[in-house]
């Protein structure tokens, strides 16, 4: 063997492979596929806020409604987060989230997802959900807890504690209310680090070089350390809470 590639070899370090920071959708969407599927089959569900209805899928056994307001255009306004195109399909209702033409007790369950945060008023959507569910029907709540701008000018909360949650949801009349965080303190901050290149061109027209590239890969080791060992941060931060509760 060559003796500069001899030395190479037991003095590099080895490249440590880190998920840290990336599950934040692929935890939000698994933990929606179990809760969805668990649902009585023929119960009828309605996605509020649907959007693209991505979770359609999951509801082949429910008899699915999808509402929204279809409002959002990412061609109208570039700032913050934007998608490139969006196409609402065919949804069954359009109307305001917190004012949705249907009967009292309509639905055994309604599911609301990534949607609280571009909502003026989320404390008239709670009454609206259990004004529409009927007793013992099931909640479902997805909304960060710290977000970005995005979906922008329809962005008006950044996210939503857990005692939001705790204090809305009794005083509407739920029970059994099961909150769960995603993520923690170290994978909220491994998050903005994977996207640090993208932010730092955008707005600061700087592109990041190797050896800051290097160092980055090392502090989302460490970041990668402390999550594995981690107890409780999502306390002070997390991606977000996933709620689950019972209408009385």
């Amino acid at each position: 063997m060559n003796l500069k590639k001899s030395i190479k070899k037991y003095f590099t370090k080895p490249t440590v492979k880190t998920t840290v920071g990336t599950l934040n959708e692929f935890t939000r969407v698994s933990w929606l596929e179990k809760v969805l599927k668990d649902i009585p089959k023929g119960n009828k569900i309605l996605d509020a806020g649907a959007g693209e209805q991505p979770f359609k899928r999951f509801c082949d056994h429910l008899e699915y409604v999808s509402q929204d307001f279809a409002k959002y255009k990412p061609e109208e306004l570039n700032s913050g987060l934007q998608m490139e195109k969006w196409d609402y399909g065919e949804l069954d209702i359009v109307s305001d989230i917190a004012s949705i033409p249907a009967e009292n007790e309509s639905f055994d369950a309604i599911m609301c997802t990534e949607v609280f945060e571009h909502i003026i008023n989320p404390r008239d959507a709670i009454k609206e959900f259990s004004r529409l569910l009927k007793r013992d029907g099931y909640l479902i709540v997805t909304a960060p807890f710290c977000s970005l701008t995005h979906f922008a000018p329809y962005h008006f909360y950044t996210g939503f504690n857990k005692f939001f949650y705790e204090e809305e949801l009794v005083k509407n009349g739920f029970y059994d209310i099961e909150i769960i965080p995603n993520g923690n303190y170290f994978e909220y901050l491994a998050q903005e680090i994977n996207r640090l290149s993208q932010v730092a061109k955008q707005y600061s027209n700087v592109d990041i070089n190797q050896k800051e590239l290097e160092n980055i890969s090392q502090l989302k080791v460490l970041l990668q350390k402390l999550t594995d060992k981690d107890s409780n941060s999502s306390e002070l931060l997390c991606f977000g809470f996933h709620v689950l509760a019972r209408k009385k």
